[in-house]
């Protein structure tokens, strides 16, 4: 991929928040955009604000998790702007506690939403992007939990981490087509996430942490209310799809953190010299097996 100008993206998420970011970056570099949301309002008011600005977008509601949905929508896209060229796999969700006090559908909700609503984006659109035989990009949004580890994020955590392990098998796999992949890892963003608990489904209600009372999704808005802006953010997005990097990063305040666990994880490493077998293993091409 070297320029985003020209072709149709689909941007999960895309009525609020970082998706709603994405796009408006997006339409300023003259793609083609297609928005896809769970919430009509949030789909309306950015239908709304590009109109006003004489841009015309496609919006959908889709519900990630439903992977008939996801196709239907796929091809009301497709009839309306033409083959889509740009995945943006950005919607998420969150909600956070120890996870011993985590019910099965407060793990049942994020993982539906943060991983198999990423892995429904590929199913569906991965096909048709190779089939046009032209340069695409899947772009997922996974955050700086898919390598940092904090209490209280364990579910969170949980579908961060796969969605950075998906991300990175994809592009090898991928790596002799002509669809990219990158992976995306905010840190804060000023963004409205907390409001996902709004749109949990009624059968996924039970939960072992917080509601979604005024004063809580107040005090959850303030965390994060002092993040990076979202158009801003796009702007990394947009300039690693069009270097074709796997890894966006965009958070110097992370840097410390990533490299005291990268120093913990090296020193637990096991050292050649310490491993009689060594030799072996790499002699016979065992996976993994690389010279030191």
């Amino acid at each position: 991929m070297t320029k985003v100008a020209g072709k149709t993206a689909f941007i999960t998420g895309g009525g609020s928040g970082v998706g709603l970011g994405q796009a408006k970056a997006l339409v300023k570099a003259g793609a083609r955009v297609a928005i896809a949301d769970i919430r009509q309002d949030h789909l309306d008011a950015a239908v709304a604000h590009f109109a006003a600005e004489g841009v015309t977008i496609h919006a959908v509601r889709l519900d990630i998790t439903d992977r008939a949905a996801y196709a239907a929508a796929a091809d009301e896209v497709e009839a309306a702007l033409g083959p889509v060229h740009l995945l943006f796999n950005t919607a998420g969700v969150s909600h956070f506690g120890p996870l011993q006090q985590a019910t099965a559908e407060d793990w049942q909700w994020q993982i539906d939403v943060n991983l198999n609503g990423v892995i429904n984006g590929i199913q569906t659109f991965l096909p048709r992007m190779l089939a046009t035989g032209e340069d695409c990009h899947i772009i997922n949004t996974a955050s700086m939990s898919a390598f940092v580890a904090l209490p209280g994020t364990g579910i969170y955590c949980t579908t961060k981490m796969a969605v950075r392990g998906l991300s990175e098998c994809l592009s090898m796999d991928l790596k002799d087509t002509r669809v990219g992949v990158s992976m995306l890892c905010p840190g804060a963003v000023n963004s409205n996430i907390h409001e996902a608990l709004l749109t949990r489904p009624e059968h996924l209600r039970n939960t072992g942490y917080y509601e979604p009372t005024p004063e809580m999704m107040a005090h959850l808005k303030s965390v994060i209310e002092h993040g990076m802006e979202p158009e801003r953010l796009a702007g990394y997005v947009l300039k690693a799809v069009e270097a074709n990097e796997l890894y966006i990063l965009p958070y110097p305040e992370f840097r410390t953190t990533l490299e005291e666990i990268h120093e913990r994880v090296m020193a637990a490493l096991a050292k050649p010299e310490d491993d009689p077998e060594y030799e072996m293993r790499i002699s016979k091409g065992v996976p993994g097996g690389k010279k030191d």
